[in-house]
C-alpha cells in the first residue's frame, strides 16, 4: 500500500464524520433518508466474506470536496458489478457506469477486507494494476451490512467528495 493510500485508509473515521455532516447540512441529489444502514460507519457485520458472482451495485458520494459549494450527497442508480475469483484472490469489478473502480481483495479480519484497486473513467479500457497509476490508486474497505450486502468505503477519493460508498447486491 502507498503511503498516500496508508493515510487515507487510516483517517477513514475523519472521511466519515465530515462526509457524514456534510451530507447532512448541504443539498444532495437523491434520498439520503433511504439509505439506512448503508450510510452507518458503525453498521458491518461479521461474516465479510462476498461469494464470487454477478452483483448490482451503486455508489453514493457523501460530503463535498468544495466545501459548502457543493452538493452534500449524491445517489446514483444501480449499475453492474462482479466479484470474481482470480490468481491473486476475490476481485471487485464495476462493469458500467462513467467510474469504474477495481482492486484485489484482501482480508483485514472478520468484518473487513481491504481493496487495493484503481479507476477507469468514461470510455477507458478497466483499470491497470494497483500501483501503476498513482492518480487513479484507490483503497477501500469491504464490509457486510446486511442480508446479501455489501458495502465499499472509499475515504478521501481523488475527485468530488470525501467519502464514496458502493453498495453490492446479488444480481439475482
Amino acid at each position: 500500500m502507498t503511503t498516500a493510500d496508508r493515510d487515507r485508509y487510516q483517517r477513514r473515521d475523519a472521511a466519515w464524520r465530515l462526509a457524514l455532516e456534510q451530507a447532512r447540512r448541504q443539498p444532495g441529489s437523491g434520498d439520503l433518508d433511504a439509505l439506512g444502514e448503508l450510510i452507518d460507519p458503525d453498521a458491518a457485520r461479521p461474516g465479510v466474506l462476498p461469494p464470487p458472482g454477478d452483483y448490482r451495485c451503486r455508489t453514493v458520494k457523501l460530503g463535498s470536496q468544495g466545501g459548502e459549494d457543493g452538493l452534500g450527497y449524491v445517489v446514483y442508480g444501480w449499475f453492474a458489478c462482479r466479484i470474481e475469483t482470480s490468481a491473486q484472490g476475490l476481485k471487485f469489478v464495476k462493469l458500467t457506469g462513467s467510474q469504474r473502480p477495481s482492486g484485489l481483495l484482501f482480508p483485514e479480519n472478520d468484518r473487513e477486507m481491504v481493496m487495493l484497486g484503481s479507476m477507469a473513467l468514461a470510455q477507458e479500457p478497466a483499470a491497470n494494476a494497483y500501483g501503476r497509476n498513482p492518480e487513479r490508486d484507490l483503497v477501500a474497505v469491504l464490509e457486510r451490512i446486511g442480508e446479501a450486502r455489501w458495502r465499499l468505503v472509499l475515504p478521501w477519493p481523488r475527485n468530488e467528495s470525501n467519502l464514496d460508498l458502493i453498495e453490492l447486491r446479488p444480481a439475482t
